[in-house]
């Protein structure tokens, strides 16, 4: 029996930057009924930005620095899809992200196959035994042979392949795609625009129908590899799939729309509904009827009119309503959540009810951090959402002194975001931002000018990477303070923060302090 747990599929799509995940996500839309412009293919000027991109240097870098929700109902399904960045430099928002789904697509560039970024994403799906379904795409352009990209996924990430489809050429002979599970045959036409290619029932690889469809030569080749393929690979196996161990594969060309539509019927018939969600003293079951969730990402300013912070938030159990009283866990305190948000990326609509898997955003005045638990009265801390130790580090510097207080309070508030953190030292000097990666510094002085009217930029300082400082040992505690007053900071949750110079310094300091825990990761909670 279908239930409001049963039909949700919330999922993330991971790549490489330029693999294609901007214009999957906003077919994915369209397919879905969210969207009715493909702004990669018809739209002009300033409305050619995926929805997804909202932010002003997304537009103009024509990258995703920010995770962005958009659901929409597919088939009797709810779908809430989480198009996450897909540059190097923003990957913490990525992963904290990946914290709040239950399943991901990953997308493969034909021509590139498995590349940095995508490694190192899949890798934190392996952690959460995260399923994946794989999306190999740009078909329509030439590509590398389709058993050799199926080799390196097995070989490199150690999951075994299942092809769901199959492509009939590449390029320019790219002809379409044979469901090797139905037996139906998508046609490519390149020249279709926006109209959805049918599928075509045939009876198996032999059905004398293709060869009035297919060039000969295309026809037997195509066949040949349809047979290996059923000899070499697995068949699917759902189970396999759910524990992360196995990847259906499906072939297309996001931009000319085709094999979107079968990778979206995959997530619902395939990939999992709510999964159970751990805390640190239990694992709480999306069938619980009392409420839970965690917040995971912090947006400010989605909507520069109304200086809104959003906190995004995933339902682990139980029933949202809108109006109802639940315990902010950190703080102890009560909150009435009256208007939380559903996303349809920059739209908003009212959410009057929700439940296990969907994001709903609470707007907030900064009471509401990456990690917090809201519950309905139980004490719970929902675990596996870090913060990273940054790897740069610069220093604020202002146009006009003056605005110092602004400065504080921007940087407070782009810092509960988790793309960035500040670091107060203790001797006094000015606010130091670290943080992941170096495209991250011309996020911030974007924002600052335009969101905060903060004009200025960042100095170099002498740091390399930070540790958090943790000590059950108060006295030994306070000799380490005192001995290294000149490189220890706050951050901004108060955090105690260590800032070495360079990684042999970090060493020595650790070597000359064993009583004291120089942490990489801080768990958001």
């Amino acid at each position: 029996m279908s239930t409001p747990v049963t039909t949700r599929r919330t999922f993330a799509i991971i790549s490489h930057p330029d693999a294609g995940k901007t214009t999957l996500t906003e077919k994915l839309l369209l397919f879905g009924g969210a969207i009715h412009l493909a702004g990669a293919v018809k739209a002009r000027g300033a409305a050619r930005h995926a929805r997804s991109d909202w932010m002003a240097i997304e537009q103009q870098r024509g990258i995703s620095v920010t995770a962005s929700v958009m659901t929409f109902e597919y088939k009797g399904h709810t779908v809430n899809l989480l198009d996450t960045p897909g540059h190097k430099d923003f990957s913490e928002d990525t992963y904290r992200t990946l914290t709040a789904v239950d399943s991901a697509v990953m997308v493969l560039d034909a021509a590139k196959g498995i590349e940095a970024q995508t490694r190192k994403l899949f890798e934190v799906c392996r952690l959460r035994d995260t399923p994946i379904l794989t999306f190999i795409n740009k078909m329509d352009r030439e590509a590398r042979d389709p058993f050799t990209l199926l080799d390196e996924i097995e070989k490199t990430l150690a999951l075994d392949v299942t092809p769901i489809t199959w492509p009939i050429g590449m390029g320019e002979r790219f002809k379409g795609s044979f469901d090797i599970i139905h037996d139906r045959l998508y046609l490519f036409d390149s020249g279709a625009g926006e109209s959805i290619s049918e599928s075509i029932e045939c009876k198996g690889i032999n059905d004398p129908k293709l060869a009035e469809l297919i060039p000969e030569a295309e026809l037997a080749h195509f066949r040949e590899e349809v047979e290996m393929v059923r000899a070499a690979c697995k068949p699917f196996d759902r189970e396999a799939y759910l524990e992360g161990h196995l990847t259906p594969v499906f072939f297309g060309s996001a931009l000319h729309n085709f094999g979107v539509r079968e990778l979206l019927n995959a997530v619902c018939e395939m990939a999992p509904s709510p999964r159970p969600q751990k805390t640190d003293s239990r694992e709480v079951l999306p069938t619980e009827p009392k409420f839970s969730g965690f917040v995971f990402k912090v947006q400010a300013n989605m909507d520069k009119n109304h200086r809104d912070r959003i906190a995004f938030v995933r339902i682990c159990s139980g029933r949202y309503t809108r109006g109802m009283k639940v315990l902010h866990v950190r703080s102890g305190k009560t909150i009435t959540l009256n208007n939380p948000v559903l996303f349809l990326a920059r739209e908003r609509e009212l959410a009057e009810e929700a439940f296990p898997g969907d994001i709903i955003g609470i707007p907030n005045h900064g009471n509401l951090s990456i990690g917090d638990a809201l519950t309905e009265g139980e004490t719970l801390h929902f675990t596996g959402i870090p913060s990273f130790a940054p790897e740069l580090f610069q220093r604020a510097r202002l146009d006009d002194p003056m605005r110092s207080k602004q400065l504080k309070k921007a940087l407070e508030e782009l810092s509960q975001e988790g793309a960035s953190q500040i670091f107060k030292p203790l001797n006094g000097s000015n606010w130091i931002i670290g943080v992941v990666g170096a495209l991250q510094f011309d996020v911030i002085a974007s924002r600052l000018a335009s969101e905060y009217n903060v004009k200025g930029g960042f100095e170099e300082i002498n740091y390399t990477t930070a540790r958090w400082i943790r000590c059950d040992d108060p006295v030994l505690l306070k000799q380490f303070t005192d001995k290294n007053l000149h490189s220890l900071a706050e951050d901004a949750t108060g955090a105690l923060a260590y800032l070495a110079p360079n990684d042999w310094h970090l060493e020595r300091i650790q070597s000359d302090w064993k009583g004291i825990t120089f942490a990489k990761t801080r768990e958001n909670r």
